[in-house]
């Protein structure tokens, strides 16, 4: 017997064949945080630019297959789940053929490009019998029982708003490189599978393809996606009812589609969520309030301030301010409104990561792998993927359409909108909408 083949007999219950698909920024990363589990064992790399497929596999130790096409690795019999890190244009489909492939997935966020791909997904994780886990890492947080201790305790009182925000300045852009040959070993055609035909060019490839519409949705469903998932997890979020966003590209000088600038309010049930993205500048040093200048997600109560990252919290608990009505004038014979008893509401200090403790990151490979021996839901599962996106989808399309959208989450649909409903899809290119249909029907 091979030495493969010994392990998958051998160790049945006890690793799990990992294939890769995707081998760049993220994809790399992944490989290094699957490395190091006993119970994981890297049997496969696929890339369509050769120079990612040899690079991933001289990290996987040399011993993993490699495969220009991914649609190989499916096929590969040693191999149990995949690891989805292509660009988002590709994650619905990979991941319905990777089900009907009888492999179990954890793709990388965000879960789908469009909103009706999270439903394709969802149906076929459950038809195949699939363990598909999404890469929102903060799920993993060692500090989240905690924050759900203190949001039990009533500490934060009752949360009525979610606010995040992203600030960086990559001022004036990438620039407009002219459209070129594609750099060999890169088969480009597979690299577009279901997005439209496009005439090569450095940004529309490789890392730059965030800022296209083809393949991304720009920082919402980038960072957008990790803060939203935080915000449905930790308050039981699923859909909103309504949202609006604003912005667009109006400070980059390049051949960049997405918003450069952009905010969205989502109105859930009982709490109003904010979302605000720069790409050319702006800092939430500007800000006016120490709680509202803190890093991660902020969950604002009526008694104070939770702010959540990943790998650490903070609650900031509100000044108690006795009313002016409940003052005797004697005591306050300026009239100031604040000039009765004022005294902070204590809790616990400021908690932060512990030193050396595993990164989410590394946490939610081991959880996938977990989950794949004992065939249970993932912490953040495939529905929980789906929801998330549709929420940043319907931003995107909120700000292009330049209005609110009222959104039925038991039809997942648009309301009185068909200019929006019909936004819900896009075609796919010749001859993966085909694939698509047959793995649908």
């Amino acid at each position: 017997m091979t030495a493969a083949s010994w392990n998958r007999v051998a160790g049945a219950n006890d690793r799990v064949g990992v294939g890769f698909i995707g081998c760049g920024l993220i994809g790399l990363r992944h490989i290094a945080d699957f490395r190091k589990l006993p119970d994981a064992a890297l049997v496969a790399v696929s890339d369509v630019y050769q120079p990612r497929v040899d690079q991933a596999r001289q990290l996987c130790g040399g011993a993993a297959k490699p495969y220009a096409d991914f649609r190989k690795l499916l096929e590969d019999k040693d191999v149990d789940a995949v690891v989805i890190s292509t660009p988002d244009h590709w994650h619905a489909l990979q991941t319905i053929m990777a089900c009907a492939a009888g492999k179990d997935v954890y793709v990388e966020k965000p879960m789908t490009l469009f909103v009706r791909e999270g439903r394709w997904m969802v149906n076929a994780a459950r038809r195949h019998k699939r363990i598909v886990c999404v890469g929102t890492q903060g799920r993993n947080n060692t500090r989240l029982p905690e924050v759900f201790e203190l949001l039990r305790s009533g500490a934060a009182g009752k949360i009525h708003s979610v606010r995040f925000s992203a600030y960086r300045n990559i001022m004036p852009g990438f620039g407009r490189p002219a459209d070129t040959d594609p750099p060999p070993g890169l088969d480009y055609d597979l690299w577009l599978g279901p997005a439209p035909k496009r005439p090569y060019n450095p940004h529309r490839c490789l890392y730059h393809f965030r800022w296209f519409w083809d393949y991304s949705g720009g920082q919402m469903t980038n960072l957008g996606a990790h803060d939203l998932d935080l915000a449905h997890y930790i308050l039981g979020l699923h859909a909103p009812r309504t949202v609006f966003s604003a912005g667009g590209r109006y400070a980059l000088q390049d051949d960049g589609e997405t918003p450069d600038t952009q905010d969205a309010i989502w109105e859930y049930d009982g709490v109003l969520v904010e979302g605000s993205f720069r790409e050319a500048g702006g800092s939430r040093r500007a800000t006016a309030s120490t709680a509202s200048s803190l890093a991660g997600v902020q969950f604002i109560g009526t008694q104070g301030v939770l702010v959540v990252s990943r790998g650490a919290y903070d609650f900031v608990p509100d000044l108690r301010i006795v009313p002016e009505s409940a003052i005797p004038p004697w005591s306050n014979p300026a009239g100031h409104p604040q000039a009765g008893k004022i005294e902070p509401k204590p809790y616990a200090e400021p908690r932060s990561g512990k030193s050396g403790s595993p990164e989410p990151i590394d946490l939610h490979a081991s959880h996938f792998i977990d989950c794949v021996k004992a065939r249970r839901r993932p912490v953040a599962g495939v529905e929980d993927g789906h929801e998330v996106s549709v929420s940043c989808h319907l931003a995107n399309l909120s700000m292009k359409l330049g209005r609110k959208l009222v959104w039925d989450a038991r039809t997942e649909d648009v309301i009185g909108d068909r200019e929006a409903s019909a936004l819900l899809e896009r075609p796919y290119r010749k001859p993966w909408d085909g694939v698509l249909r047959s793995l649908l029907a």
